[in-house]
């Protein structure tokens, strides 16, 4: 049985854009990024929403030769396989990526206990659909030491989520990640 993770790279105040849409500030350095490698690598299934999914593709076709932390990456990304929940996506534009036009939470959590790898879920929106309706089962933040004050917050409003902090880790760029498992 796999676990779904949430993972999401934030402002001080809890931002992954800010409130230009922009993101650039969460660029992660090379220490940062080997780490979210790391953790990357168990993955067997993204599941993304649109927005995420079409930044995201940017990997498809990213090298994967060469001893960056990006090239390891776009290795990682490539292996796993996706799923796009879109109902205005006229079809995914990378290799092993289905399209779902709705979240269905059960279909998901019959997933994630079929699954012989973790799940990972990305992008705001769908992660809130998955957080509701309580199926997360760890939750990963790393925070950047910026504030944006404001924009698209990590976290959905409304939300009531008890965390058990398993692990943190700070970086020498003063990234913090902090690692909960939920429930």
């Amino acid at each position: 049985m796999g676990k779904l993770v949430y993972s999401a790279i934030t402002s001080l105040d809890g931002y992954v854009v800010d409130a230009d849409g922009s993101f650039d500030w969460a660029a992660p350095d090379d220490e940062v990024h080997r780490y979210i490698n790391a953790m990357e690598r168990p993955i067997g299934t993204y599941l993304y929403g649109r927005r995420i999914y079409e930044v995201m593709t940017y990997w498809e076709t990213a090298p994967t030769t060469g001893e960056s932390a990006g090239h390891e990456y776009a290795a990682i990304w490539k292996s796993a396989a996706k799923v796009v929940y879109s109902s205005t996506l006229d079809a995914p534009t990378t290799a092993r990526t289905r399209l779902e036009r709705t979240f269905e939470a059960d279909a998901v959590r019959q997933l994630t206990a079929e699954s012989d790898a973790d799940v990972s879920i990305g992008g705001r929106g769908l992660a809130a659909h998955a957080l509701h309706a309580g199926l997360v089962h760890e939750v990963h933040q790393f925070v950047t030491p910026v504030v944006v004050g404001g924009g698209t917050h990590w976290l959905p409003s409304g939300l009531r989520l008890d965390l058990e902090l398993l692990n943190e880790h700070r970086f020498a760029s003063g990234v913090v990640h902090l690692h909960y498992r939920a429930g």
